[in-house]
C-alpha cells in the first residue's frame, strides 16, 4: 500500500522520519510499517549483526498491570509466577485460550512489588488488554495500556549508541528492564538474536532521542523484512505464523517458558487442556528446517516424507544472510523432529530436501552478565 495512502492502516508516530529516510512501506497487522530503507534488506540485516539496527517497534502495545493483586491478576492470565519475579527481571510467557492455544506471546517485567508491564505484539494488542483487563476485574489490580513510541536498539553496537545519545543502560542485562526517564522504559530484549534494547518514549520526546540515536555513527533504520530474517535466523516465533490459537507451548517446543510447577498446579487460563496435552505427548513439533541448495522455501509449503506423505507444513521461511543459505521452521509429525531427519516441499514444481537442523540458525550474542 502507498505510504500517501495507507487507507485503514494505522500510521507510526514517526512516520515522517521513515519517509525522509526513503523506506518503503507496506501494511502489517494493522500498520502501514516501513519494509525496507535504501541500503536493502541483505545490507540491513548484516549491520544489525555487525554494528547496530534501529527499529521502529511502535505498532506494539505496552501494558500496565499495577495493585495490590496485580500478581496474582497476572498470574490467571498467563502461564506465570509474577511473584516469584525479582524486580527489574523480565519474563517471556503466554496469554492462552481454554483449549491451551497461544492467542499472543509476551514478555511481562516487573518494575516494582506491585507495578509490572507487559509487552504484546501488534495485531493482538486490543484484544491483549481487554483480556487483561476482564481478568483483573475480578482482582484489585488495574489495566492500562499506554501510549508510547517503541524503539529496538539491536547489534554489538548497541550499548555504546545508546549511550552516547544519553542513556546509559550498561548495568542492564538480558531480560531485565528499568524506568531510566519518568515515563520512560527500557529492557536489554530483543527479536534478533543479537544483544540488543527495547525503548519505549514518550511521544512527545520520541523524536528528538532517535534523532540522537540516528547521529551516531554505526545507527542505521533497519526495516520490517530485515527483522523477519533475523528472527528466523535467531529461531524466534512469529505470532500468526509459527504460533497461534491453534498451537499449544507443547508442540511449539516453547513449555521452558512455563514453570515445572505450574505445569502440574497452575490456575491459569487453559491450565487443565495444557496438562492434558502434556499427558497425551504432542502430535506434532516445531523444528528448524534447512532447505537444500539455495532456493527459499516459504511459509506455507506442506511437507511430505518420501513416499509423498503429508507430514507437516513451514510456518516461516526465507534467506538468512548471516549464516549464507535458506531457513526455515515449521512443524512435522513428532517421531519425525529428530535433527538431521530429511523432509520434502514442492516449490514450483521442484522436490526439495530439507533437513531437520537445531535451532537456532544464528548463535545468540545475548549480554546475560
Amino acid at each position: 500500500m502507498d505510504a500517501t495512502n495507507p487507507g485503514t492502516l494505522n500510521t507510526l508516530p514517526l512516520f515522517e522520519l521513515h519517509q525522509a529516510a526513503k523506506a518503503r512501506f507496506g501494511g502489517f497487522a494493522g500498520w502501514n510499517m516501513p519494509l525496507t530503507y535504501p541500503l536493502g534488506v541483505m545490507k540491513e540485516h548484516l549491520h544489525a549483526r555487525e554494528k547496530a539496527g534501529l527499529f521502529d517497534i511502535s505498532h506494539m502495545k505496552l501494558i500496565l498491570v499495577t495493585g495490590p493483586q496485580a500478581a496474582a491478576a497476572l498470574a490467571r492470565a498467563c502461564p506465570l509466577a509474577p511473584e516469584a519475579i525479582a524486580i527489574s527481571a523480565s519474563k517471556y510467557t503466554f496469554l492462552l485460550n481454554e483449549n491451551a492455544g497461544i492467542d499472543d506471546d509476551l514478555i511481562v517485567t516487573r518494575l516494582g512489588e506491585t507495578r509490572y508491564i507487559v509487552v504484546a505484539n501488534a495485531g493482538n494488542a486490543d484484544q491483549d488488554a481487554e483480556k487483561l483487563t476482564a481478568v483483573a476485574a475480578d482482582f484489585d489490580a488495574k489495566v492500562e495500556p499506554l501510549d508510547r513510541v517503541l524503539v529496538a536498539l539491536q547489534g554489538p553496537k548497541a550499548e555504546a549508541a545508546l549511550a552516547a545519545a544519553g542513556l546509559d543502560l550498561s548495568s542492564l542485562t538480558f531480560m531485565h528492564g528499568t524506568e531510566p526517564r519518568e515515563n520512560w522504559f527500557a529492557s536489554r530484549s530483543g527479536y534478533t538474536g543479537e544483544d540488543g534494547f527495547e525503548v519505549a518514549i514518550p511521544v512527545d520526546e520520541a523524536k528528538d532521542f532517535v534523532e540522537k540515536l540516528l547521529a551516531h555513527e554505526d545507527v542505521e533504520w533497519i526495516g520490517l523484512a530485515a527483522r523477519d530474517s533475523l528472527r528466523l535466523e535467531a529461531g524466534l516465533c512469529l505470532h500468526g505464523n509459527d504460533i497461534t490459537p491453534k498451537t499449544n507451548p507443547v508442540e511449539a517446543n516453547l513449555m521452558w517458558a512455563i514453570p515445572k510447577s505450574l505445569r502440574e498446579t497452575g490456575t491459569f487460563i487453559g491450565s487443565d487442556a495444557l496438562r492434558a496435552v502434556i499427558a497425551a505427548g504432542p502430535k506434532r513439533l516445531r523444528v528448524g528446517l534447512k532447505p537444500e541448495g539455495r532456493q527459499p522455501v516459504r511459509n506455507g509449503t506442506v511437507l511430505t516424507d518420501a513416499d509423498s506423505k503429508i507430514v507437516g507444513e513451514v510456518t516461516s521461511g526465507g534467506f538468512g544472510p548471516s549464516v549464507n543459505h535458506p531457513v526455515a521452521m515449521g512443524y512435522v509429525e513428532a517421531d519425525l523432529a529428530r535433527i538431521g531427519t530429511t523432509v520434502y516441499a514442492d516449490v514450483r514444481g521442484n522436490k526439495i530436501p530439507l533437513s531437520v537442523h537445531p535451532l537456532p540458525f544464528s548463535q545468540h550474542r545475548y549480554r546475560k552478565g
